[in-house]
């Protein structure tokens, strides 16, 4: 075992080591939520671990993106594959054409850390609707801009989120779709602090993070073949 998950083997023991070493996870979108979600599942150990993003870095990007310090020009994935050793990385958009070819089957659970709203409702509806034991779990991200408290931060179904324009959007949208499974989501209900697309770190890392520590749980608590 590698000597970098030592500390780990004493919180999870080896059991529940094995489980995350086993576990699949898919993670949508790369940026302020979804490049902490993978700092933390690539840290814990889990053994599969596939990033999908089509976007480059940016210099504003840095003030909550990890990779954006080195990376700035540069395809995401390709920045935090060569960071995170192992992965797997696609460079692509999430559109309809993709969720409906792509085999989501495979995962144990999908990270939706995608700020397109048309594209989480189309992911919804392929993986969480009337969801089938094949299918893997569902976590998404709401809406991580404009806000300052990590504290005010919740998790629970997308039905019971409330509090942010968003999120309302990303459920309306459910509706008008017919939509009639659940999932959950990291919300937070806090008032915005700007108008414009403001962000900090502190609120769009911990996004990532609850979710990723969500998923963990997930695999813990999930029997493999």
């Amino acid at each position: 075992m590698e000597e970098r998950f030592a500390r780990t083997l004493l919180l999870f023991k080896a059991s529940g080591f094995k489980r995350l070493q086993s576990a699949k996870i898919l993670v949508l979108g790369v940026g302020g939520v979804g490049s902490f979600a993978l700092d933390c599942l690539y840290r814990v150990g889990i053994g599969t671990i596939c990033i999908v993003d089509y976007d480059c870095f940016d210099v504003t990007n840095q003030n909550r993106q990890i990779g954006a310090f080195e990376g700035v020009g540069r395809k995401k994935v390709e920045v935090l594959a060569q960071k995170y050793k192992g992965i797997q990385s696609l460079d692509a958009q999430v559109t309809q054409e993709f969720i409906d070819s792509f085999d989501f089957s495979c995962y144990d659970v999908v990270i939706d850390a995608m700020d397109d709203i048309s594209a989480k409702i189309a992911l919804a509806l392929r993986v969480a609707n009337a969801r089938k034991s094949k299918n893997p779990i569902l976590l998404s991200s709401t809406g991580s801009a404009k806000k300052l408290d990590p504290a005010q931060i919740q998790y629970a179904s997308i039905w019971k989120s409330y509090g942010d324009k968003f999120a309302r959007k990303f459920r309306e949208g459910l509706k008008k779709q017919g939509f009639k499974g659940d999932f959950k989501v990291v919300f937070s209900p806090e008032v915005p602090k700007c108008k414009e697309l403001g962000s900090f770190s502190g609120v769009t890392a911990s996004f990532g993070l609850r979710l990723a520590s969500e998923a963990v749980s997930i695999i813990l608590d999930k029997e493999f073949e």
